[in-house]
């Protein structure tokens, strides 16, 4: 099975035409090798085979020649041994049927998008798992911002399967010289700290919008960590891959500032402007879910409590943050 899903040159596609999406074929495709990249959007198609570049997600960066999108899913997944998925969360479960009659009995599907699945609270490998059995499945996270990778810049990030041989294979097929990639086999914990994160990024962002200063931020982002550990570990992820680069690592560069798209989102929050205009910010889906997971396993999470009240229940973010301070002094590690 291992040796399967290595597969040859020009053997991988990338489904999902957006900023990461387009990164992670640019940066296959630099030494020459032929990727396709399937997108929705006929404009930005065009543009990445007459101009190599993609206008709408990734301005200003040169894609190579040998990256060649297309609207035709089929012909993306043609021959295909690895499938890259770049898609939200939310639409996983549609997308992944309508991928179930073009995908190469056998292929390798590597999950590349971070989330929880609102309805069923199920992160993304069980969905496509569930949807598309058959196919070994992998988890792809880590701290990188899609214009650096797609620019070549020094990344480094987690790529687990169940099958630890299977991981080692995708690992060293989808490595590049400046794109280290790391092996695994903890599935869950590698989704959990990629997932939770995101609505950790919301808090410290709304932190930042409410001009709480650096001390603020800081403590923040500490405390949304243990959070983060003690239920990614209640979920069943184990603490060295949540200590890891898909965790305490991602955490860091989400928290870092309005590259973030979890940060820009509560950056806007905390200085009451409209949301409506921003991005796709995943950790708007999984704020509630998180905290509703939390509740179920008895797991004290105030800040991801916060972010889940700001955003279902419409409470400011002055309101949530002066909630959290109000809290009644305890020992730090209780």
């Amino acid at each position: 099975m291992a040796e399967e899903v290595i597969g040859e040159r020009g053997d991988i596609a990338v489904i999902g035409g957006g900023a990461w999406g387009t990164a992670l074929g640019a940066m296959r495709a630099r030494d020459g090798e032929p990727v396709r990249l399937y997108a929705r959007d006929g404009e930005t198609v065009r543009a990445v085979n007459a101009r190599h570049e993609n206008p709408r997600y990734l301005a200003g960066t040169a894609l190579p020649p040998s990256l060649r999108a297309t609207d035709d899913l089929g012909a993306a997944l043609e021959g295909a041994r690895i499938a890259l998925l770049v898609l939200p969360a939310q639409a996983l479960r549609l997308a992944a049927r309508e991928l179930k009659p073009h995908l190469e009995p056998g292929a390798a599907l590597v999950l590349c998008s971070k989330g929880i699945e609102r309805d069923t609270g199920l992160f993304a490998s069980a969905v496509v798992e569930a949807e598309l059995p058959g196919h070994p499945v992998a988890v792809l996270s880590g701290p990188s911002f899609a214009s650096d990778v797609a620019a070549g810049l020094p990344t480094a990030v987690t790529l687990a399967a169940q099958s630890s041989p299977v991981a080692d294979a995708l690992a060293r097929r989808l490595a590049a010289p400046a794109f280290r990639i790391y092996a695994g086999d903890d599935v869950l914990g590698v989704e959990a700290g990629g997932s939770l994160k995101n609505v950790l990024a919301i808090a410290a962002g709304a932190c930042a919008g409410l001009g709480l200063g650096a001390s603020a931020l800081a403590a923040l982002v500490t405390r949304g960590f243990v959070e983060l550990r003690r239920l990614g570990e209640a979920l069943g992820a184990r603490p060295d891959t949540l200590l890891g680069l898909s965790g305490l690592g991602d955490l860091v560069l989400t928290c870092s500032g309005a590259q973030s798209r979890n940060f820009s989102y509560g950056l806007a929050l905390g200085r009451g402007e409209d949301t409506g205009r921003l991005k796709l910010a995943e950790g708007v889906y999984s704020a509630a879910i998180a905290a509703r997971l939390a509740r179920e396993h008895g797991i004290e999470a105030p800040i991801i409590e916060a972010v889940a009240a700001i955003l279902e229940d419409g409470l400011p973010a002055a309101g949530a943050m002066r909630a959290l301070l109000a809290r009644p002094l305890k020992r730090e590690f209780e």
